[in-house]
């Protein structure tokens, strides 16, 4: 094992056993190694860190690093010292206690040859939900730390509704404090995420505009312009809005209206954080048929992998909410995200009121849309990027109101600073024992009422998705949806 290097945050006598449950999957070789070497090579790991890969498949300790090698971007002399720390273990099953044994037996070893005075174990659950149970026991029984603490990372899907959502929860707390469970949503790890709590708390413009005074409305979007490549089999058993509207835009959502929690740094942040986006959740009633618009891209169930071809199941949703709260009462909130999109974008688009009177000043000549709204853009990806829509004096002779913008563009303003991964962000939150930006129990039971009745309609084939073509907006329709239910005025003439 490498000892040259010093972590930044370790603490003499403390080493880190991290245990990949999963090894061998593509979420593990494309996420999870790639994020822990990042770590590795920002000198953020503890100096004594060992990395070990359980899976079913049958594969060598150095089988398993030349399948996650292409994968780690770095020099090649880095990228050695770290697979050199990565070791593998094929299990026949995850329930296999006997050979999970053999595994803590070598934690073990490692963690007793120095003689360290904390030894802490981390484990990654790169697998489908339907083995946390067995596993989680695995580990109950034979994986805890004795010198340190045990953290487990807990991918989605949590759940496909609420029952299940509460089944998966009741399976982890039998076994887990809820202080040992870090339930990972990527979303919460990006850049501009994590952005949204600065700006907001630490700018005094942005919360005396941020209410059902000033703000007409608010779209969060997420477009990829692909589609299920191969792995239609598992998205036609979720759809769009349980792949992404009811996880990652409704954390959004939750970042982005919330009232100010007591604290944002510290100890106690995480549940002061975690209660303010609780009580958004609260304050939003279950989702009705009329405030949601689907489609399915033209040539969905030639997918192989997809066995049903009659199938219903939305590749794009638009979903239209309410905060019932004082702050945002009356205020639409508008989710978007589909697949086989013209783009690949991830934004969050807040658009405000009119200005008083501004038709008037400006005599109409700013045509029958009158003058434009100003627009706070928050560009999650690609090219992070936040910039206000706001009028400016047309060029030369005219005095027409026409938009511009002021802007922040990260991969310029910022093009010296690293940005790291999500996953990194967030395995290094758990090394730290930060839960602020993992997802709380509660969080998700609140989450799936909204959705669960809406959901449950679709599936039973009550709400048909309309038909749109591949590399379009979507279906036909769907923008004067959003325009009618949302009262988003577009404005024509502006081009970012």
């Amino acid at each position: 094992m490498n000892h040259a290097r010093g972590s930044k945050y370790s603490k003499p006598g403390m080493t880190l056993s991290a245990v990949v449950i999963g090894a061998s999957g593509d979420l593990a070789k494309k996420k999870t190694y790639p994020a822990l070497f990042e770590l590795y090579r920002s000198d953020l790991l503890p100096k004594d860190t060992r990395i070990w890969g359980i899976a079913r498949s049958s594969l060598t300790h150095n089988e398993l690093r030349q399948k996650i090698r292409p994968f780690l971007k770095g020099e090649d002399c880095t990228i050695e010292e770290f697979l050199s720390l990565c070791f593998y273990q094929q299990q026949s099953s995850y329930s296999d206690e006997k050979a999970f044994s053999v595994l803590v037996k070598e934690i073990e070893v490692f963690e007793n040859g120095a003689n360290f005075a904390k030894c802490n174990r981390l484990y990654y659950f790169a697998i489908p939900p339907n083995l946390f149970a067995e596993t989680g026991l695995c580990i109950k029984n034979n994986g805890m730390a004795v010198k340190g603490w045990t953290r487990l990372i807990i991918e989605k899907p949590f759940g496909r509704d609420l029952d299940s959502c509460k089944q998966l929860l009741t399976t982890l707390s039998d076994n887990f404090l809820e202080e040992n469970l870090y339930r990972i949503d990527h979303y919460l790890g990006k850049e501009m995420i994590q952005n949204l709590l600065i700006m907001r708390f630490s700018n005094l413009w942005y919360e005396r505009l941020f209410n059902r005074d000033c703000v007409e409305c608010i779209k969060l979007t997420f477009k990829e312009d692909f589609g299920t490549q191969g792995r239609g089999g598992y998205f036609d058993k979720y759809g769009i809005i349980r792949d992404i509207i009811q996880n990652h835009l409704t954390q959004v959502l939750t970042l982005l209206t919330m009232e100010p929690p007591t604290v944002l740094v510290g100890p106690d942040a995480a549940h002061r954080v975690r209660d303010a986006k609780v009580a958004v959740l609260t304050a939003i009633r279950p989702v009705k048929e009329d405030d949601v618009f689907l489609g399915q891209y033209e040539g969905y169930t030639d997918d192989p992998t997809i066995t049903n071809k009659d199938t219903t199941t939305p590749t794009f949703a638009q979903v239209r909410v309410f905060v019932n709260n004082a702050r945002w009462e009356g205020v639409p909130i508008v989710f978007k995200a589909g697949k086989e999109m013209e783009e690949r974008k991830s934004e969050i688009r807040i658009q405000f009121k009119a200005a008083p009177a501004a038709d008037f000043l400006f005599n109409n000549v700013c045509g029958e849309k009158g003058c434009p709204r100003n627009e706070l853009v928050l560009r999650i990806q690609p090219n992070e990027a936040i910039y206000m829509k706001t009028n400016v004096k047309a060029p030369g002779f005219s005095f027409e109101p026409v938009q511009s913008e002021l802007e922040v563009n990260y991969d310029k303003r910022y093009s010296e600073e690293h940005n790291p991964d999500a996953y990194s962000r967030l395995i290094l939150d758990v090394i730290h024992g930060n839960q602020a930006h993992f997802v709380r129990d509660d969080e998700l039971i609140k989450s799936w009422e909204i959705f669960t009745p809406i959901l449950h309609k679709i599936d039973r084939g009550d709400i048909k998705p309309k038909t749109y073509k591949v590399g379009s907006r979507g279906p036909d329709g769907a923008d004067e949806w959003f325009s009618e239910k949302s009262g988003y005025v577009y404005d024509g003439k502006y081009k970012y």
